[in-house]
């Protein structure tokens, strides 16, 4: 459910609120039933969910239909209900951490473990609260990578108007240019057009941002285009991947919106996500593509301001879940048409 004092618990019970969405999937919330209770309750929304402690013998034998709340509430957890005012915390970013790592070690597991999951949808965390928790990672995408050994990822976002991947995501601005690499920028390209291709765009063609003004004005506004970008376009297409670019990142995003390109690869974080979020709020998914286990996430954060107010809307969360939902394994297939167990 994400960092306890955020929106996770407020947009994970409203999204789930829905009889009809319950009805696709097994849900497994990792999360604290005082916090969804009390969500619940703002939201005038009556407890749908069975409830298990996390700690108990019954949470090992796994979890058979509807929706489950795997409660790692404790004396402290429930102090947290108490706070007058939400924000960063220490006791929030322990109880986040350990959602996630015990669902991604639940997606892990061998698929005859009763406690196996087939998706995994993180709420929002606070990275602010995860330093304050002493743990040092820069999202969530770091995370399931490291986690499931990934060698290759990319963050990726899939919206109703477009769908963007990044060569980037959390690196301060002023580094992009030192970390960028022919891989960095190969990476999203081919592993967002193999997450296309699942999605059902049959020869998805990509268009590929330049990183400096007007793409570098061959070479007048930097070299990182011809000597970075360009080269990692042409592996692409020896891949046999349609790509097109470095085209400059202040026009491809109108041509994207108007259904030119199936995927556009931004360089860095806000050159691809304020596109995605100005066009697509509330129906934009995050997902990790290249990892072996499905992930996604709501488009937006924590959101503290509005915590436990009963404003924060559900649609992004929805989107996520669905997403997860479409993505699923199962048994001789690659987009589920079962009923798979999501976390969320």
């Amino acid at each position: 459910m994400g960092d306890p004092l955020g929106i996770g618990p407020e947009v994970t019970v409203k999204a789930l609120a829905d009889a009809a969405l319950r009805r696709t999937a097994r849900f497994v919330i990792y999360g604290h039933n005082g916090q969804l209770t009390y969500a619940a309750d703002r939201a005038g929304i009556h407890p749908y969910w069975f409830r298990v402690a996390a700690s108990s013998d019954r949470a090992a034998l796994g979890f058979t239909g509807g929706v489950t709340v795997l409660d790692y509430g404790t004396a402290e957890s429930d102090d947290l209900l108490g706070r007058s005012v939400a924000g960063p915390s220490r006791p929030g970013g322990l109880a986040s951490k350990q959602f996630v790592e015990d669902a991604i070690t639940d997606a892990l597991r061998d698929p005859s473990d009763p406690r196996r999951i087939d998706a995994v949808v993180t709420g929002p965390i606070s990275k602010e609260s995860w330093v304050l928790a002493g743990f040092r990672w820069p999202g969530h995408t770091e995370l399931f990578a490291a986690r499931t050994k990934a060698k290759r990822h990319a963050m990726m976002f899939v919206s109703p108007r477009m769908r963007v991947a990044l060569a980037t995501a959390h690196v301060p601005l002023m580094e992009v240019k030192n970390v960028l690499t022919i891989g960095r920028v190969f990476d999203p390209i081919d592993l967002g057009a193999q997450l296309c291709r699942q999605l059902g765009v049959v020869n998805p063609t990509v268009a590929v941002c330049g990183l400096n003004p007007h793409a570098g004005e061959n070479g007048l506004f930097g070299d990182e285009e011809e000597r970075i970008i360009r080269p990692a376009i042409e592996v692409a297409r020896r891949h046999g991947i349609k790509v097109v670019g470095p085209l400059p990142g202040d026009t491809v995003f109108i041509d994207a919106a108007a259904g030119k390109f199936d995927l556009v690869v931004a360089m860095y974080h806000d050159q691809g996500l304020i596109p995605v979020k100005l066009l697509g709020w509330d129906k934009a998914v995050n997902v990790t593509v290249g990892l072996p286990i499905v992930r996604t996430s709501p488009d937006h954060g924590t959101a503290f301001g509005i915590a436990r107010t009963n404003s924060a809307s559900e649609g992004s969360m929805r989107a996520a879940i669905e997403l997860a939902i479409k993505m699923a394994p199962v048994p001789g297939g690659s987009v589920s048409t079962g009923t798979p167990t999501v976390h969320g």
